[in-house]
């Protein structure tokens, strides 16, 4: 019979459950859903920068295409890729898109999109 270390099970029993998997705390305040308390307070000084005129068009989780949905004989056969973006606005007539990331957020897929989304649009991703 196999070994269990002890609280392995404990540990499993719990896996999933009001956790994320980099253990950042959502959270909603006025009706609106953040991943983190760092996006949140980046959206607050957003809105600070919007209202003040030096920035416009601030839009949260923005729906960016990287590969459309692919058809065979009028059947979808492969679904559409996309980023969202935590944050896109205007600056001087420059569109800046701005994801919030820790380090332990920059995956290998997140750095694929992000190359997709500078190669399709030319925009750089901006980290906060």
């Amino acid at each position: 019979m196999p070994t269990v270390k002890r609280g392995a099970l404990r540990n499993m029993a719990s896996f999933g459950q009001n956790s994320s998997k980099y253990h950042n705390k959502k959270i909603e305040i006025d009706g609106e859903k953040f991943d983190s308390k760092h996006e949140y307070n980046r959206w607050v000084e957003l809105k600070y920068m919007e209202r003040a005129g030096v920035i416009y068009g601030l839009q949260r989780q923005v729906k960016i295409e990287l590969v459309p949905n692919i058809y065979e004989n009028e059947k979808c056969v492969q679904r559409a890729a996309h980023y969202i973006a935590d944050f896109s606005y205007m600056r001087g007539g420059e569109k800046i898109i701005e994801d919030a990331k820790s380090p332990g957020t920059i995956t290998d897929v997140y750095k694929l999109k992000k190359k997709l989304v500078r190669w399709l649009y030319g925009i750089e991703i901006k980290e906060v």
